[in-house]
């Protein structure tokens, strides 16, 4: 089985079907999903979603875009619920800055993910990060913090080298990007990535893989990142899942 690791089934976009999209998953072998935090005005749903499914976990954070609603008890308390298994996404994102006051701007980004990563931390619980155009920051934040952490997964990993520094705590979330024509980057990067620190994601309902690009994504894509993982790598498929499952498995205790 396949486990997404990084799915916003909470996302509007799914509220009609919902449903058909989480048996259509488990069709097609994905046995495991995770809905990370976003907004924290969506985590009610994302819980309720997770607690209503054996197989559908949850994290509790703030994406950067997110941070003026940011909320550490709210974060806490849902950090309790028995299906969170996971702090995030929380990170830093630089790719649109305010007009005026950047450096305030990307201050107050740097000062929510700290928090959020001293919550990880005090809680046991690995971390999901957002890195968008912030590489050197997000390096020297998580240096600062990565032997306190039981671990994280950097999400929809940007194939920045300086990012591979973090392998010995940290795995790197492959999705759709594998697949784009645009990708090359990515593709290039892969075979540097140590094997026992892959995820597969689908970042849904954004970044579908080809062939469905342009079209709402959704977990049982995985299976299209796994071909694409497995040829590049000269692997057999089923090698992909197996060791991708188990790297889920073991970083978030599912």
């Amino acid at each position: 089985m396949i486990i997404d690791t990084h799915c916003h089934l909470d996302d509007a976009r799914y509220d009609d079907d919902i449903s058909s999209v989480i048996k259509n998953a488990f069709d097609n072998k994905v046995g495991k999903i995770i809905i990370p935090g976003a907004d924290i005005k969506d985590l009610p749903k994302a819980a309720k979603i997770a607690n209503s499914y054996e197989n559908i976990y949850f994290a509790a954070g703030v994406h950067p875009y997110e941070i003026d609603g940011y909320d550490e008890s709210v974060i806490y308390e849902f950090a309790k619920d028995k299906k969170c298994v996971a702090i995030g996404e929380c990170g830093l994102d630089y790719f649109r800055l305010p007009e005026v006051d950047v450096e305030q701007y990307k201050a107050r980004q740097k000062d929510i993910f700290i928090t959020q990563i001293k919550l990880a931390i005090e809680l046991k619980l690995p971390l999901i990060v957002h890195i968008r155009d912030a590489n050197e920051d997000s390096l020297k934040i998580l240096k600062e913090y990565e032997n306190e952490l039981v671990g994280g997964v950097l999400h929809c990993f940007n194939a920045s080298p300086i990012l591979l520094e973090l392998s010995s705590k940290f795995y790197y979330g492959i999705g759709g990007v594998l697949t784009f024509k645009n990708g090359k980057k990515l593709t290039q990067i892969l075979p540097k990535i140590p094997l026992n620190r892959l995820l597969i994601e689908t970042d849904a309902p954004y970044l579908t893989p080809e062939p469905y690009r342009g079209k709402r994504n959704e977990p049982a894509f995985t299976t299209f990142v796994a071909d694409k993982m497995a040829e590049i790598l000269s692997m057999n498929k089923d090698e992909i899942v197996d060791l991708t499952t188990q790297n889920a498995s073991r970083l978030f205790g599912i």
